[in-house]
């Protein structure tokens, strides 16, 4: 025994609650990036400014689609899920890997997000890259995440974000209501920030 107090999950979960109610009004003050950021014509171009690991697209006329993104179900294999499954809404994507130590323990706050925002039309959407279907499912099972995920060992699914860093896991994409890129994190997410975002972005139309 080291002496340390371990709160049941549940309290844990309880508690990260209280702190995103605390929080939901937070508007994102994240980096804004210019034109530079995306392809001149109509589908999303990554580019990296610097060596920032928020970027914000701003205004949402600075926003590039993506063109599909999709694949196969991690705990429903033969099912393809992707974006397209989300019409109307905004989209959480988070590439993940149960091999690795942030994207374990960033999956309670996603899943708290699924269930703060779902009724308010935001989506999370996993995409597990680089990993054994059944340690994923295993994984995602045991931490009681029930947002849906996509099993992409070879990452394939990430080739329609253009020029996206594959290399960077965790990372996240949130895509506003007309699925277009508003919001890249390239590291594990900080719960306030992304709440703020998302609570932003789904008060916007999707007209």
């Amino acid at each position: 025994m080291n002496g340390r107090i371990r709160r049941p999950r549940a309290l844990r979960r309880a508690a990260r609650s209280a702190a995103l109610a605390a929080v939901a009004a937070l508007v994102l003050a994240g980096c804004s990036t210019g034109s530079d950021a995306v392809a001149s014509g109509g589908e999303f171009q990554f580019v990296a400014p610097g060596n920032q690991t928020t970027i914000t697209y701003e205004p949402s006329a600075a926003r590039r689609a993506l063109g599909t993104f999709s694949g196969e179900s991690l705990t429903e294999p033969g099912k393809q899920i992707g974006i397209q499954d989300f019409p109307g809404q905004v989209v959480l994507i988070n590439v993940w890997g149960s091999w690795c130590g942030p994207c374990r323990a960033e999956m309670a706050d996603l899943q708290l997000l699924h269930d703060q925002f779902g009724a308010r039309g935001v989506a999370v959407l996993g995409l597990d890259i680089r990993d054994d279907r059944q340690a994923a499912a295993d994984f995602m099972r045991g931490d009681k995440a029930t947002y849906p995920s996509i099993f992409d060992p070879a990452g394939r699914a990430l080739f329609s974000l253009n020029g996206y860093p594959r290399n960077v896991v965790p990372s996240t994409i949130v895509l506003d209501r007309k699925h277009r890129v508003a919001i890249v994190y390239l590291t594990r997410i900080r719960l306030a920030e992304v709440a703020g975002a998302l609570q932003r972005l789904a008060a916007e139309s999707a007209a």
